[in-house]
């Protein structure tokens, strides 16, 4: 029992973590958002998987050079994959604040990350011929409807600030929302690519905490590669953005948007990180509650964190009200998931 509630702890502080990570990049100013996103990727795609693993890996090129080429171009791939997702989490954060924005991209995520991995695998028709799967699609569908309230609170939202707020966007914010949750399922392609690397970790003598870890470094490699390239093609063809007029702000300036950006940045890793500690204090046959723990805590900060920046701010009544009917049905929906993957 102890294991588990730690377990469980640990899930928390990683969702929190992620819930939270936009809430420093969001104090960044004179910067475009671009420079912004790159700083802040540096240290949670580069610096921080492969610092943890000269850290962790007794012989870290070594380590990586026994590795089947395969196993890790499978594990890039897939990573890069995610990375289109990840950039376009990235938006949705930008044109729908914290609170909406991890609503509506959890509910897209939850729904097709639970879709994809049956229908890759041929079992798509055992969703409605099991119990299991039954329970499953009743909280894709709750998924669904709580994604439809959410929407609509941020589209009641909008009408109550009459474009007060430059960057609030729901039509966008939706439609970057659903590229998230299509192309962020490249995680989980890609941890289970990197499945051999893990084992080699074990091997090497890594503990099972950190076993994982290692792999990061193809994983966000692959995805870090894409938010690179998105970000340094928009700062290098459009003139109203420019990296050089970023990086000529006073020294007060830069210091506080770098440290800001870095900090949303680390922030981000450890939603990861602590999802590994997570799952290994979680006992093999209750490896289901790791997904609906992290989902449900992640929309759950999602909302409070959001609300306590005051992105709601003027906002009153029926908008808060529907924002916190669709985060609970989001909620729900990824408990009836995790049930119906332990059935």
């Amino acid at each position: 029992m102890p294991a588990i509630l730690a377990g469980i702890g640990w899930h928390m502080v990683g969702a929190a973590s992620a819930a939270s990570f936009y809430a420093p990049i969001g104090k960044v100013k004179k910067w475009c958002w671009e420079t912004t996103w790159a700083v802040a990727g540096f240290f949670s795609w580069v610096l921080l998987p492969i610092g943890v693993s000269l850290l962790l890996l007794p012989h870290f090129f070594a380590f990586y050079g026994s590795i089947d080429r395969h196993v890790l171009l499978m594990a890039a791939l897939f990573g890069a994959m995610w990375g289109v997702g990840n950039v376009s989490y990235g938006l949705t954060m930008r044109h729908l604040g914290i609170s909406l924005g991890v609503g509506m991209a959890i509910g897209v995520t939850l729904v097709v990350g639970t879709l994809v991995p049956p229908l890759e695998s041929g079992q798509f028709a055992l969703l409605f011929e099991t119990r299991g799967g039954l329970f499953t699609m009743a909280g894709l569908l709750l998924a669904l409807v709580g994604v439809g309230v959410v929407s609509f609170a941020g589209h009641q939202k909008e009408m109550q600030l009459h474009g007060n707020e430059q960057e609030f966007n729901v039509a966008l914010g939706v439609t970057l929302a659903v590229l998230c949750g299509i192309f962020s399922s490249g995680m989980a392609f890609a941890i289970n690519a990197a499945e051999p690397m893990r084992a080699a970790a074990l091997r090497a003598g890594v503990k099972p905490l950190y076993a994982a870890l290692p792999s990061y470094v193809f994983i966000m490699g692959g995805g870090a590669l894409v938010n690179f390239a998105y970000c340094f093609i928009r700062l290098g063809a459009l003139k109203r953005l420019s990296l050089r007029a970023d990086l000529r702000q006073p020294r007060a300036t830069l210091a506080k948007n770098a440290g800001m950006a870095a900090a949303g940045g680390i922030m981000w890793y450890f939603q990861f990180f602590f999802f590994a500690w997570g799952q290994a204090n979680i006992p093999q046959h209750l490896a289901y509650v790791n997904w609906m723990l992290h989902m449900s805590g992640y929309v759950l900060f999602g909302g409070i964190i959001g609300l306590a920046l005051g992105e709601w701010m003027g906002i009153k009544g029926r908008p808060i009200r529907l924002l916190w009917a669709g985060i609970l049905l989001i909620i729900a929906a990824a408990n009836l998931v995790g049930l119906g993957m332990a059935s």
